[in-house]
């Protein structure tokens, strides 16, 4: 009974600190960051994420909040930054990112050269035969021979 009781314990141990380092993933999406704050080592971290696939599906999706929390927040600082026309490279991020007129542009020139090459006698007769085994499994056959 003591041995149960000492693993319900520790069960109960191990779930409050998955639970701490998912509300710290949700907050920030930064791994050290949360272990650090949730007082859990980077190597148990990774075990829990090996051997409970609940977990480790439950800390994706709370990374992946995180980051939609901070996307977010970087949204409005970006736009306070370009209201206010206090930071050009804001204004400029913005523009190239959002607006098509103002979006990188990647212009390539060169040029193209075709090689004329000729069949051998074994490819010739390879689409040769090809041909026929297609004409022969199509409704209407096609000759062949006609442009050969």
């Amino acid at each position: 009974m003591n041995n149960d009781k000492k693993q319900n314990t520790i069960h109960e141990r191990q779930q409050r600190e998955k639970e701490a380092i998912l509300a710290q993933l949700r907050r920030l999406p930064v791994v050290q960051i949360a272990l650090e704050k949730a007082e859990v080592g980077r190597t148990t971290y990774a075990r829990w994420r090996a051997e409970d696939d609940e977990f480790r599906k439950a800390a994706d999706d709370a990374m992946s909040e995180g980051d939609a929390v901070m996307n977010d927040m970087s949204e409005v600082q970006l736009f306070s930054l370009v209201k206010d026309k206090k930071h050009f490279g804001a204004i400029r991020y913005r523009l190239s990112r959002c607006h098509p007129k103002y979006a990188d542009k990647l212009q390539l020139s060169g040029s193209i050269s075709v090689k004329d090459e000729h069949l051998t006698p074994e490819q010739e007769e390879m689409v040769r035969v090809a041909l026929r085994l297609v004409a022969h499994s199509q409704p209407e056959n096609y000759d062949t021979d006609a442009n050969t």
